[in-house]
């Protein structure tokens, strides 16, 4: 007797289960929250660093992409259209709070080359180095730190970036590198 093939639903992409929620099958949906809790717990806790809860917000921006589950496209990929949900509604907390955001990148991942082996002396270089990074940011634009968060943090490509911001991909690209010299230019590097 032949067995059957059955595919697991860890297989699935997220496109095809978003398809499944579309047509109905909405438990489907909590797979596409766990696949995606803790990126957007990253996001959220580096683009409005210490603005509130992120675990509400998080999952505010879940329960405004199942809203809004009918406006995916399932022949495009999930993960920018989710981003784009999450950038529009931190977007607007901060402007509702009237506050600009505060956001703290890793040293380690931006700036990599001035990172050292760690030693003791070099943790207090990289401490320091970090400290001095996050002054940096409070310089740049809203629109250059987040560029480098989804590029550096989130590792999304620059055609999602795109996706995400509704901006051209070199647009993408230049944003990073403006954003990359203005921190090199206050470490005076």
């Amino acid at each position: 007797m032949e067995e059957a093939s059955f595919e697991k639903i860890e297989d699935y992409t997220d496109e095809k289960i978003m398809s499944l929620v579309q047509s109905g099958q909405e438990d489907f949906f909590g797979i596409l929250m766990d696949r995606y809790k803790s990126k957007m717990l990253r996001y959220a806790r580096r683009f409005l660093f210490n603005f509130g809860n992120a675990d509400d917000l998080v999952q505010d921006v879940f329960v405004n992409a199942y809203v809004n589950i009918n406006g995916f496209d399932t022949s495009k990929k999930f993960s920018p259209w989710l981003y784009r949900i999450a950038h529009n509604y931190f977007i607007n907390e901060i402007k509702k709070r009237n506050r600009n955001p505060l956001i703290f990148l890793d040293l380690d991942v931006l700036l990599p080359h001035l990172i050292s082996d760690k030693n003791p002396s070099t943790e207090a270089v990289d401490k320091e180095l970090k400290e001095e990074l996050e002054l940096c940011l409070d310089k740049i634009d809203l629109k250059y730190k987040e560029v480098l968060i989804l590029y550096f943090f989130e590792g999304l490509s620059y055609k999602e970036i795109a996706e995400i911001l509704h901006i051209p991909i070199n647009a993408v690209g230049v944003r990073i590198n403006r954003g990359k010299k203005m921190i090199k230019k206050d470490f005076k590097i």
